[in-house]
């Protein structure tokens, strides 16, 4: 029996992307599905069949260069003010759209709240790793400072009038790691750390590409290996590490395909003829063609560099990327590289390295099979029709 699903997720490409072609595969077996999120992506979400529904934009933020417990304290409360202007947003929607389930991504606490207040089934959609008992990906963010836990002096007032304004219970300390009854996990259980620690509840379906597989690019010279290097949509204003990269790389036989994000081209110099810098490139066709992918390990990059079974080379902006790269290194899947120290002789000895590697090799086609067997999004619609049935 067809159900109606609404979707939120408010926060970035690295949150969105990876339930896209979940939300395909919902639509294509004849399921309604409503997507919330901001006008950023609306286009994405229609193209994946769902019927957007508008809300209102994070306030903006200049993204931090250092990060600490004050600075994910700040960020934490940056994105309580957006999920307040949701929640009664999102209320008014299920109340008249007559709702059967929310799948909210896990950093959207207001749709778990709403999905218990109308009592409601949820799904909760993780795209990095996930936390239980036995592993937390946040709690190296929630260090104490002179005895304060910085999440709950930044977001406990709000947390307290919040509750009292809508009638509800909400633990500023437990906002992101609440278990649902079925939580999806975006990345394969051999990736997560501790993955044999977690219960029935969690299902690691692993990525998938959907319909952005198909989105066209190719190199100029087909025979030429190509190296891909991004920092992701977010921390990427990074002018000194292109610098180096075109230092490192404009005398070497790569197609190097760099995303620079919002940053003008011109800021770096003369760009060398075997470089193409773009805002930004359909990552899975250049994925598919890649040699070696210099990456933030953004855990949306981190697995479609899997998926094409890509050795990565990691230089982290913050500190959930570093725990991306950390378990990459540990599975040999790739180097970890510091951009605020790196030179262009480390870098392109290190690209040249993990590009070669027959141990390296070895691992990341491993875990390619890994993540093909892992269901992907077919597997995700299927759990979900289980868990609604």
């Amino acid at each position: 029996m067809a159900k109606h699903l609404l979707f939120v997720a408010l926060l970035g490409h690295g949150h969105i992307n990876p339930t896209l072609p979940l939300v395909e595969e919902l639509v294509r077996r004849g399921h309604r599905v409503d997507y919330a999120t901001s006008a950023e992506h609306a286009d994405a979400v229609t193209r994946s069949g769902a019927r957007w529904v508008e809300l209102p934009p994070l306030p903006p933020i200049e993204p931090p260069t250092e990060f600490g417990p004050e600075t994910f304290g700040r960020f934490m409360r940056h994105l309580f003010t957006g999920m307040r202007a949701a929640y009664p947003l999102l209320r008014e929607h299920c109340t008249a759209e007559s709702v059967d389930a929310i799948c909210y991504d896990a950093m959207n606490w207001c749709a778990r709240v709403l999905a218990e207040d109308l009592g409601l089934p949820a799904v909760r959609l993780i795209p990095n790793f996930a936390s239980n008992e036995t592993y937390s990906l946040f709690s190296q963010f929630m260090r104490e400072t002179d005895g304060v836990n910085p999440v709950t002096a930044a977001i406990g007032p709000d947390c307290e009038e919040f509750a009292a304004e809508h009638g509800l219970t909400l633990d500023p300390t437990n906002l992101l790691d609440v278990i649902e009854k079925l939580n999806l996990v975006f990345i394969p259980r051999e990736f997560q750390p501790a993955g044999d620690s977690f219960d029935d509840r969690f299902h690691f379906i692993g990525p998938s590409l959907g319909s952005r597989e198909d989105e066209p690019w190719s190199p100029p010279d087909p025979e030429a290996p190509v190296l891909f290097i991004s920092l992701g949509t977010v921390f990427n204003d990074r002018p000194e590490f292109y610098r180096t990269c075109i230092e490192a790389f404009a005398d070497e036989p790569y197609h190097v395909a760099m995303s620079v994000g919002g940053l003008d081209p011109a800021a770096l110099g003369p760009i060398p003829a075997s470089f193409d810098v773009r805002a930004r490139f359909p990552q899975p066709a250049v994925l598919q063609r890649a040699t070696a992918f210099v990456s933030h390990t953004g855990m949306n990059s981190t697995m479609e560099a899997l998926y094409y079974g890509v050795g990565l080379i990691a230089v982290p902006q913050m500190p959930e990327q570093a725990a991306n790269a950390g378990r990459v290194r540990e599975l040999g899947l790739g180097e970890q590289l510091d951009a605020r120290t790196v030179t262009a002789e480390t870098l392109r000895s290190t690209v040249a390295r993990v590009a070669s590697d027959a141990t390296v090799r070895t691992n990341l086609d491993r875990m390619w099979k890994v993540v093909r067997e892992s269901g992907g999004a077919a597997r995700g619609a299927e759990v979900i029709e289980e868990y609604l049935r």
